[in-house]
């Protein structure tokens, strides 16, 4: 079974949990310590955030913090007044907090606004660079993203951001609204609290797409509607998760970079690529026009199942001429729901002409990947082919070619559902979410691969945390088990997931100075929080007090600045120097300048 319910935020905030880590950090005492998570929002205009103006609807800049400010179910004045949030070190005037879950979670947002606002019409790739240019600066600052975006081209910008994004590790929602925020009834105010709440709360490293209770994969959208609520489909992938009274998330269905790779961001993307919709009729003439240099990229939108007339030696001249002269041509679907295939002969004749099968991609998603592999330096024509036959951020249905091991082929599984009288598939899969958690962490425990992958194949999720919020990659660094953290990192386990008392897998490692873990991780991409460095510089002091050398390698190969003082003032260089520490003080004295 796919799905899991989290009890969870509605409309009007009610605290949500979930089997997975959320991004979340403990930073109070007592049973119930308080959870603070950061978000950025970054604005780039839209419906969401437009007034009346003389000539219609526009965007207005400077004003949606201090109107979000006014609303109590996205900002909690009295938290904030009280725990003197604009004064705190890194917060800005615009930040905001949403009010007290019932589990003691607040989500911190940021609101970065770009200038100009635009209706997203107005909506080019060189804005795509901007919004990727400012997650790229802000990744290690924030635990997830929101962005603040109109309607009409949100499909593409999401499409778009999901290739340009690689190696992603954290959630990236984008969000917008039918109605301004401003107006009395408006769909604005539940669409940004759902993706705030979606941003903080869960690692789903994707480039999402929250809308009217749904939280889409954003390469998979299309808009159906202008005057509903009801805005977007996902017509080919279910949502990845639904926020009714409970928040119900598709975890099988989350994709995920199974890489060792750090986030980075792929800017100037091709914009010689364009959509060509074959109708009754066409001229050949139309055709070669559309075709002709500068174009380098064509989506071309066909009937059905991917078919076009074959009667046309004409039209399937032009494209032939086309495709020898390495104008790539991609074939999507002008169908709402399904994918391209050779059933029908004049399908094959497309692809006789050279032309690529695009499955079932939105025509959204297919220009922006076509765009984005265009724009790969050092690649020949045939690896650019070859990727767009792969699919790299979830764009496309691809039938596994391995066989999973279905639950009913465990007899672990089969014993215990047998002694609980369970049959159905529904409740088998029941059973082993609810068991994967432990027993894949035991297997990192034990370092047994065997154990993770047979986990793995039945459909488990080894990024789920146990009842102490630990995931599998946390045990692994704290016992120091490499392969296990490259196994799991290689399968998608986020590095950015905290446990219970928000310890990463990073602080993990730290702790026990499994040095080579720290590296793996590192080249991974992951980094300490805010919160966690908050007085790492007294941990640093004490650490050169008693002379420990190796404890302060782990640090610094976690990327702490070594030269942080302590709660007196003095650095770990200075109390190593009074303690009389000389291996120290000479290790030290790299950072003491």
């Amino acid at each position: 079974m796919a799905e899991q319910k989290d009890k969870g935020f509605n409309a009007l905030g009610r605290s949500l949990s979930s089997t997975e880590p959320a991004l979340a950090l403990e930073i109070g005492g007592g049973c119930r310590a308080m959870v603070e998570v950061r978000v950025l929002v970054i604005n780039t205009g839209g419906t969401i955030g437009m007034v009346p103006q003389s000539e219609g609807l526009a965007p207005e800049a400077n004003k949606l913090a201090a109107a979000l400010r006014k609303i109590p179910i996205l900002h909690d004045a009295v938290y904030a007044k009280e725990t003197d949030l604009y004064c705190r070190s890194g917060l800005r005037d615009d930040t905001l907090v949403l009010p007290l879950s019932e589990q003691n979670k607040r989500i911190i947002y940021t609101i970065l606004e770009l200038s100009p606002l635009l209706d997203s019409s107005n909506m080019t790739p060189a804005e795509w660079d901007d919004i990727a240019k400012h997650l790229q600066a802000n990744y290690e600052k924030y635990d997830g993203f929101v962005i603040l975006h109109g309607t009409d081209t949100m499909a593409y910008t999401a499409s778009a951001l999901s290739f340009m994004c690689e190696n992603l590790g954290k959630t990236i929602v984008l969000t917008g609204s039918q109605v301004p925020i401003y107006e009395l009834r408006n769909d604005g105010r539940s669409n940004l609290l759902g993706a705030l709440l979606f941003a903080g709360q869960f690692v789903i490293p994707e480039v999402c797409l929250y809308f009217y209770n749904k939280l889409y994969r954003g390469n998979r959208v299309t808009k159906v509607d202008t005057e509903s609520f009801n805005a977007f489909s996902s017509p080919n992938l279910p949502p990845l998760a639904n926020a009714e009274v409970d928040i119900t998330i598709n975890w099988e269905t989350v994709w995920r970079a199974s890489t060792t790779r750090k986030f980075e961001i792929h800017t100037n993307m091709n914009s010689n690529v364009g959509l060509l919709r074959i109708f009754p009729g066409i001229t050949a003439a139309a055709v070669k026009a559309f075709l002709q240099s500068p174009m380098e990229g064509v989506v071309l939108e066909t009937y059905g199942s991917g078919n076009a007339p074959n009667n046309r030696p004409d039209l399937l001249d032009e494209l032939k001429k086309a495709t020898d002269r390495n104008v790539v041509i991609l074939n999507c679907t002008q169908c709402l729901r399904g994918t391209v295939s050779l059933v029908y002969a004049t399908g094959k004749t497309l692809m006789d002409a050279g032309v690529i099968p695009g499955a079932d991609m939105t025509p959204e998603a297919a220009l922006a990947k076509l765009s984005y592999v265009l724009s790969k330096p050092g690649l020949t024509l045939a690896e650019k082919r070859q990727m767009l036959n792969e699919n790299l951020r979830g764009e496309m249905t691809v039938v596994p070619i391995r066989t999973q091991i279905t639950l009913k082929d465990s007899k672990f599984i089969q014993e215990i559902a047998r002694y609980l009288f369970i049959s159905c598939k529904e409740e088998l899969a029941a059973i082993r979410d609810a068991l994967t958690p432990p027993l894949a962490c035991v297997a990192a425990k034990n370092g047994d691969l065997e154990a993770l992958k047979a986990l793995q194949n039945m459909g488990g999720n080894l990024s789920c945390g146990d009842y102490d919020g630990r995931t599998p990659l946390h045990v692994a660094c704290c016992e120091g088990n490499l392969e296990v953290v490259r196994h799991l990192l290689e399968s998608g386990a986020t590095v950015y997931a905290k446990d219970r008392l928000g310890a990463t897998p990073l602080m993990n490692a730290i702790k026990f100075r499994h040095n080579d873990v720290i590296s793996l991780l590192r080249t991974t991409g992951a980094h300490l929080s805010s919160q966690e460095l908050l007085n790492v510089g007294t941990e640093l002091c004490s650490l050169a007090f008693n002379g420990d050398v190796d404890g302060l390698s782990a640090w610094q190969m976690a990327g702490v600045n070594l030269k942080q003082p302590g709660y007196d003032g003095n650095t770990p260089f200075h109390v190593a120097k009074a303690a009389g520490h000389a291996r120290v003080v000479q290790y030290l004295k790299t950072f003491a300048a």
